[in-house]
């Protein structure tokens, strides 16, 4: 078993919380490893926050191919020990042979394991990635991926329905091999619930504390995307407050105003 993802496994025996953060560049990953972040997601987010796309649904596999070879350098050069971890984009998975086709194109571009939303749904593709040697985390609950289909983003588990829905679910991609799993804007006692009935770890974002460990975009927490901040998501620093003040600075010393 990859040595970092037997880590994890151990954090959630020992109740010790797995800190996640998304990474899309050299820089941004060579900071967070020597920060000591557990755990580096090339998320499909990237469209938004990078891009400048609507919504994740437009990132292709040579986007995804292209971030995480920058970020498997930064965390390489940043000491390497956290875990790449990488999001199949949409429509990269529709079938067990494209699932795999994609998850080695990623480790090929430097990821450790891949993230694929869905859950019972996605059984056949989570157990191929792993036939072929690639560790898979599973993603639940609201998926970035559904947006269209769904109308918005909305939270997941308000239901007795929904719960037992999710329930099923991360029994289902757990028996399939995955070995983690990603719990978005689930109700917190259903994320809590869910937890604590599979052996695998769940990270949340939007899910409450009671999750294995968390995640949040890089960007909502340093705020480097000012234009929207999800509610779940603590702000911890003002990146593009200080961005715009230090080229203000030098556009005026530039054209020397007063």
């Amino acid at each position: 078993m990859n040595e970092r993802i037997a880590q994890l496994r151990a954090f959630k025996s020992r109740s010790e919380p797995i800190a996640v953060l998304t990474a899309y560049d050299y820089s941004s990953a060579r900071l967070l490893d020597e920060a000591g972040v557990d755990v580096l997601l090339v998320g499909d987010s990237l469209g938004m926050v990078v891009l400048g796309y609507p919504d994740t649904t437009l990132v292709t596999m040579d986007e995804m191919l292209h971030h995480t070879r920058a970020v498997a350098r930064g965390a390489h050069d940043g000491g390497g020990k956290a875990l790449v971890l990488v999001d199949l984009c949409f429509g990269s998975a529709d079938t067990p042979a494209e699932a795999v086709r994609n998850a080695t194109h990623l480790v090929q571009a430097g990821a450790h394991a891949v993230k694929l939303e869905g859950g019972a749904s996605h059984v056949a593709q989570i157990e191929a990635i792993v036939a072929a040697g690639i560790p898979v985390m599973a993603h639940i609950g609201m998926q970035p991926q559904q947006v269209r289909i769904e109308g918005g983003y909305k939270i997941k588990g308000k239901t007795d329905e929904q719960a037992a829905a999710l329930l099923e679910d991360a029994h289902a991609v757990e028996k399939a091999g995955a070995f983690g799993l990603l719990l978005e804007l689930v109700v917190p006692a259903v994320a809590a619930t869910i937890t604590a009935s599979v052996g695998i770890p769940t990270i949340g974002i939007g899910a409450g504390t009671d999750c294995d460990g968390q995640v949040l975009v890089l960007h909502d927490v340093i705020g480097l995307y000012p234009w929207f901040k999800p509610k779940f998501a603590t702000q911890r620093a003002d990146v593009a407050g200080e961005i715009q003040r230090a080229a203000r600075e030098f556009i005026a010393v530039t054209k020397r105003t007063p």
